[in-house]
């Protein structure tokens, strides 16, 4: 089922296209009306082989997904908070797009190892120095 397009930011779109819906019985709140309507949604979004974004968000997208990804690549959404098919739709839609936003931002800055300054090394080896002569005060008294 073809949907509209999914603004995620200003340089990713996923067409509807890309995007499959299915509704399926939901348990929890609503009485009867739980056992006659279909208002979960399960969206389904083909991530390995989505043009729409590049190969490093694909792959944090992959595994951010987790479980909900299957060994094709397509990541499961299932949506049931809501008592109505469209609210659970836009439930969906939005828990998608945060995760693809979460997948796209950049990696963290790389770590550079510095050393440690003078002052530092010099306090280090003053308590040092202070926690052995207090070591040393423990044992027995030296006979003159």
């Amino acid at each position: 089922m073809a949907s509209a397009a999914l603004y995620i930011s200003n340089r990713i779109t996923i067409a509807g296209w890309e995007l499959t819906e299915q509704f399926v019985l939901a348990g929890g709140p609503g009485g009867q009306n739980v056992n006659k309507v279909s208002t979960a949604v399960q969206l389904f979004f083909d991530a390995a082989n989505s043009p729409s974004l590049s190969e490093r968000v694909k792959t944090n997208l992959i595994r951010l997904g987790g479980r909900r990804v299957s060994k094709d690549g397509v990541l499961m959404i299932e949506a049931n908070r809501f008592r109505t098919q469209e609210r659970n739709r836009e439930d969906a839609r939005e828990r998608l797009k945060e995760l693809v936003l979460k997948a796209a931002e950049p990696p963290p800055p790389v770590r550079r190892a510095t050393k440690p300054t003078k002052g530092s090394i010099e306090r280090r080896l003053k308590e040092k120095s202070g926690r052995s002569d207090i070591k040393k005060m423990r044992g027995k008294p030296e006979k003159d």
